[in-house]
């Protein structure tokens, strides 16, 4: 991709009319273009790996698709749209048509994030971007800064979490395809909203997935736990890198998105001297700044490994956040009890303190589930580069019957638990529905078309996660029934305990943004005292404004007194309905006081 961001490959509109076709296929022997729905075949030129061919009345909106000598017909590895879906043909698109209106608009600091990630396809009952836009005006008065779209890449059906697309530059047809997203992301930044998005690239889903015909795009010297790892390391990998980056770069120059989350990188294996996680993320911020924008490169990681987040200086690959899973483990494992699988050990308010000053629990020291000893410190590192959560879509649906936190304890430690996210040093991340303690289930779903894949991953499903699954419970991925169940639940924002919820959060987020003490990511700053025999934990967070705030949590189902002189100090928010106060916080729940600043 040129520094103005236009693709090397794929079908491009050409300024005098015309399309230039190009596609990277070094070991294919001939490939054709075949063009519109009279199918008409132009033969393609070999040039160097790439086979092209300009059309002068190839226009966008045509469809087109690929063939080899044998006759198969194949999609656009970098296809822009498929309008049919995975196995169909590929849509011309022209990227200069859309009319954007944010040129203002320069994205945030990664400091000021409030993520509320989404599904598309569940998040409305329309499931389109469009319907994502409807609700634009209900998450600013939220609060949230920036939505997390979870992937849109064409996948096969129009039921599937995004992590099995095949054509990654396509946004999903059932989702309303290229111009909605660009009217989504267009909307957002009107709104003054971020907009993330959720990319895959560590494997493709099985069903539509034809990379490999045309070269080598994966490996069989690595794996992972979903299909074929990525060839970012051996012979003809360097066109497959060249796909990754151009694919990131994409998304931030043609839709303007914000930044991108990569999706367990865990799984993605390269040994060159330059990783490509390193080399995507200085590509990435060189066209960021190209463009006049801030924008970002947020990791999900297994590893607890510092040297995700450690610059190239280091020896690491110098990625701007990562998320936090272990700050869900604390706290959830705690509130609930639950002490199995990668959730096991995690039971004490120690846990809980060690994630909220230091990030990373397991920084060295033996991991039962592990069964050795994992992970380095990241002690050193500042708050706003992990991303902390209480739920997520990986973390609602492992769990029983994908229960969400509301389901499993009172609405009261629900409370207690917001308070502790956006109370602490880390850029917080909602997942839909739990501002206001939705009790819709998100569960894990596909709609396949091949029937023996369909049985493969619903019996795959149940074995990789039959640790975290009560007898009877287990949802069918394939069921129509599954996908609808996990569907928002809007009607109970007008219930009173939801409503109760929402105002809660509301209220805990701006105050966030008022007080620099609890907005500052600094952890330097952040001091936790706990109890484990009595069950609370007191949270002190500072500022160099000299803004200072004290959050008493009561972990007990009695009430607890605090060593604390409220004098000077303003009560600013309680999350239990009935009064206290620090000698006498009432139970399950939190008070958060506030002292000097503006």
């Amino acid at each position: 991709m040129t520094a103005l961001g236009r693709r090397s490959h794929g079908a491009t509109v050409l300024a005098g009319g015309g399309v230039q076709f190009r596609v990277w296929a070094p070991e294919v022997n001939a490939l054709a273009v075949e063009l519109g729905p009279e199918r008409r075949r132009i033969e393609m030129r070999r040039d160097g790996e790439d086979f092209e061919a300009a059309i002068p009345d190839a226009a966008p909106g045509d469809v087109y698709s690929f063939v080899f000598d044998d006759g198969r017909t194949r999609p656009d590895p970098v296809s822009r749209s498929q309008p049919q879906g995975v196995h169909g043909p590929s849509q011309i698109v022209d990227p200069g048509a859309f009319a954007w209106s944010d040129q203002d608009w320069k994205g945030i600091a990664l400091e000021a994030y409030i993520f509320y990630e989404l599904h598309t396809g569940t998040f409305t009952p329309a499931g389109t971007f469009a319907g994502v836009a409807s609700k634009l005006d209900y998450l600013r008065e939220l609060g949230i800064t920036a939505i997390e779209l979870m992937p849109v890449a064409e996948f096969p059906g129009g039921r599937n979490w995004g992590y099995d697309g095949v054509d990654l530059y396509a946004p999903h047809s059932a989702y309303g395809g290229p111009m909605e997203l660009k009217r989504l992301v267009n909307a957002c930044h009107r709104a003054g909203l971020a907009v993330v998005l959720d990319v895959v690239y560590n494997h493709l889903g099985p069903e539509g997935n034809y990379l490999s015909e045309f070269g080598p795009y994966f490996t069989d010297q690595y794996r992972t736990p979903w299909g074929r790892a990525m060839n970012y390391d051996g012979p003809g990998s360097d066109g497959v890198r060249r796909f990754v980056i151009e694919n990131a770069l994409y998304w931030l120059t043609e839709y303007h998105f914000d930044a991108l989350r990569l999706d367990a990188i865990h799984g993605i294996f390269d040994l060159s001297a330059l990783h490509i996680l390193a080399e995507l993320r200085d590509r990435f911020h060189a066209q960021a700044a190209h463009l006049g924008r801030q924008a970002w490169i947020i990791a999900e990681s297994d590893l607890n490994d510092v040297r995700v987040l450690n610059p190239r200086s280091m020896g690491g690959l110098g990625l701007d956040a990562q998320w936090h899973d272990e700050f869900h483990h604390a706290v959830f494992g705690y509130l609930t009890g639950v002490n199995r699988s990668y959730l096991a050990g995690f039971d004490r308010l120690a846990q809980i303190q060690k994630a909220i000053t230091e990030g990373f629990v397991h920084d060295g020291g033996y991991s039962a589930f592990r069964r050795r000893r994992f992970g380095s410190s990241s002690r050193d590192q500042p708050g706003y580069r992990f991303v902390a959560f209480l739920q997520n879509h990986d973390q609602v649906a492992n769990t029983s019957q994908g229960s969400r936190l509301s389901r499993l304890v009172s609405l009261d430690q629900c409370k207690l638990a917001a308070s502790l996210l956006l109370c602490s040093p880390y850029p917080p991340l909602l997942f839909m529905g739990e501002e206001f303690a939705d009790t819709a289930p998100f569960l894990f779903f596909t709609s396949y078309g091949d029937p023996a894949l369909a049985t493969a991953v619903t019996e795959g499903r149940f074995k990789e996660f039959e640790e975290l699954t009560c007898a009877g419970d287990f949802a069918d991925p394939q069921a129509l029934e599954t996908f609808e169940q996990s569907r928002i639940s809007w009607r109970l924002t007008g219930e009173r305990d939801h409503a109760s919820m929402l105002r809660l959060y509301r209220d805990l987020i701006a105050l966030r943004k008022r007080w620099p003490c609890l907005g500052n990511g600094r952890k330097d700053l952040t001091h936790v005292h706990f109890d484990e025999q009595a069950r609370w934990l007191r949270m002190d967070r500072g500022d160099q404004s000299g803004c200072q705030a004290v959050l008493l949590c009561n972990f007990s189902p009695d009430r607890a007194a605090f060593d604390f002189d409220e004098a000077g100090w303003q009560l600013v928010l309680r999350t239990a309905s009935v009064p206290g106060h620090a000698r006498s916080v009432p139970a399950h729940s939190a008070l958060l006081y506030i002292r000097g600043g503006t």
